[in-house]
């Protein structure tokens, strides 16, 4: 089953008590299709400038990852740089220069059109919906958006609520969306709204999969060492996403595994800046994560209370 993200390829420069780093490959397409293809080959649609390091692209490309769906635009490319506090739990964003991702009109190319799983990174909901509008009935179809398009876009993002399968969002942008600060009645507030499921990732604290009759939780993969959570999430949903076209399965119990795929893949990212956390892992070292996650959360309990 093919895997299709469309998002933001952008070019990051961070900041945290522990390094830094410039210019370093990012973007939610990016982070998404690194993670992505340690399961599953992905197929990109995005946008660079003709400043960007395509050989770097290509360079990923052996993973598995089609790129040629990205728009090579005259231009400078997107660049964000952002710096975080000594717990990594806040950041300031310091600079963001769109270039040519402010005119990001997304195209599909025919063959990326009949794509079953469809990952719409935060970009404009309405563009978001020009790519609803360009594939021919997908099995599943996520969507991620981000504070900025609730607050100036929510009539557009409510629209597309009504035509996605699930909404991947963090904690805080959960909480501005519905207007509730209490996270659980947050996810029934937005599943009233379209989605049939809703993931709320929590940072350090993990993520939730609230669906309508039960809610499941993963913990985040305790690590002693992390340098940069700036692409964790799009890296958790490359991984959700690609386990479940690996399986071929969107049930409820695979919908849980897959959460456990995605948090592995977020650990990953958060290891190294960048991209480089997914550097020499193999399909080998996910599983080995994915068995490490399954003693960290099993108990068997006792038939009766002592």
């Amino acid at each position: 089953m093919s895997l299709l993200v469309v998002g933001s390829i952008a070019l990051d420069s961070i900041f945290t008590p522990f390094g830094e780093t410039a210019d370093a490959l990012g973007g939610s397409a990016v982070y998404f299709s690194v993670a992505g293809s340690l399961l599953h080959p992905v197929q990109v649609v995005g946008v660079i400038g003709h400043d960007y390091p395509a050989a770097e692209l290509d360079r990923l490309g052996t993973r598995g990852i089609d790129w040629s769906g990205v728009e090579r635009a005259e231009g400078e490319s997107f660049r964000w740089k952002g710096k975080y506090s000594y717990d990594l739990q806040s950041r300031e964003t310091l600079e963001t220069r769109l270039g040519v991702f402010a005119d990001f009109q997304p195209k599909l190319p025919e063959r990326f059109r009949s794509s079953e799983f469809l990952f719409l990174g935060n970009i404009d909901p309405e563009l978001q919906l020009g790519v609803l509008d360009q594939v021919h009935r997908p099995t599943l179809v996520v969507c991620d958006t981000m504070n900025y398009w609730i607050q100036s876009k929510k009539p557009a993002l409510l629209d597309l609520l009504g035509r996605v399968d699930l909404l991947l969002v963090n904690d805080s942008e959960a909480r501005e969306l519905s207007g509730d600060w209490n996270i659980h009645r947050a996810g029934r507030w937005i599943l009233a709204h379209g989605p049939k499921r809703v993931v709320i990732k929590q940072g350090e604290h993990g993520a939730l999969l609230i669906e309508p009759s039960r809610t499941f939780y993963v913990p985040a993969f305790p690590l002693e060492t992390v340098f940069d959570p700036t692409g964790a999430g799009d890296a958790f949903a490359g991984g959700f996403m690609a386990y479940l076209a690996r399986t071929r399965s969107v049930s409820e119990d695979n919908m849980r595994r897959a959460m456990v795929y995605g948090a592995t893949m977020g650990s990953y990212a958060v290891e190294q800046f960048g991209i480089r956390g997914f550097d020499n892992i193999s399909l080998d070292h996910v599983r080995q994560r994915v068995h490490l996650f399954r003693d960290l959360t099993h108990v068997s309990l006792a038939e009766a209370v002592p």
